[in-house]
């Protein structure tokens, strides 16, 4: 079981992201989400994330697969990643602060862009199949010095729960 959720929030052709203001992905744009509490199901945590950083309680996101990543040989860990469709008709206004950091619409073509070093080195790769498929993947990933060297995607068995 990983310790962590992401999920993307996406409104017709655009994202709701996240500008952390701390420590992992500091400086970068990022999906919303965080750590399991104990006894917390992955999809419990990301709606309760959710709601926390950006006052949107989800109704039914909708399970993507996982991510997992290794950094300078050393396993760190991996996510739940989920993707959430809200109406064009639900207003979000922003820019707004919050302790996490700044959360904003951007484009989908803007977040995938080549040579876009705002969103780190790992979305890019998993986030157009996430975007894109039915099916749910395991995303792996590998960093040497921050710089993703290795990636491999896998159809996750769609016997797992979360």
């Amino acid at each position: 079981m990983y310790k962590y959720t992401i999920c993307f929030i996406r409104q017709g052709s655009r994202l709701l992201l996240l500008n952390r203001v701390k420590a992992p992905a500091m400086g970068l744009w990022n999906g919303v989400g965080g750590k399991l509490k104990a006894g917390e199901s992955p999809l419990e945590c990301v709606i309760r994330e959710t709601l926390e950083e950006t006052g949107i309680l989800l109704e039914e996101p909708s399970f993507k697969g996982t991510v997992q990543w290794e950094i300078d040989e050393v396993y760190v860990g991996g996510m739940y990643a989920y993707l959430a469709e809200i109406p064009d008709t639900f207003a979000f206004q922003t820019p707004v602060s919050m302790d996490e950091g700044i959360l904003d619409w951007k484009e989908i073509d803007w977040v995938l862009a080549e040579g876009n070093l705002g969103v780190g080195e790992i979305i890019p790769r998993y986030l157009p199949i996430l975007l894109s498929s039915d099916e749910c993947f395991e995303h792996r990933c590998k960093l040497v010095n921050m710089k993703l060297v290795d990636y491999k995607v896998n159809i996750l068995n769609q016997n797992l729960t979360v």
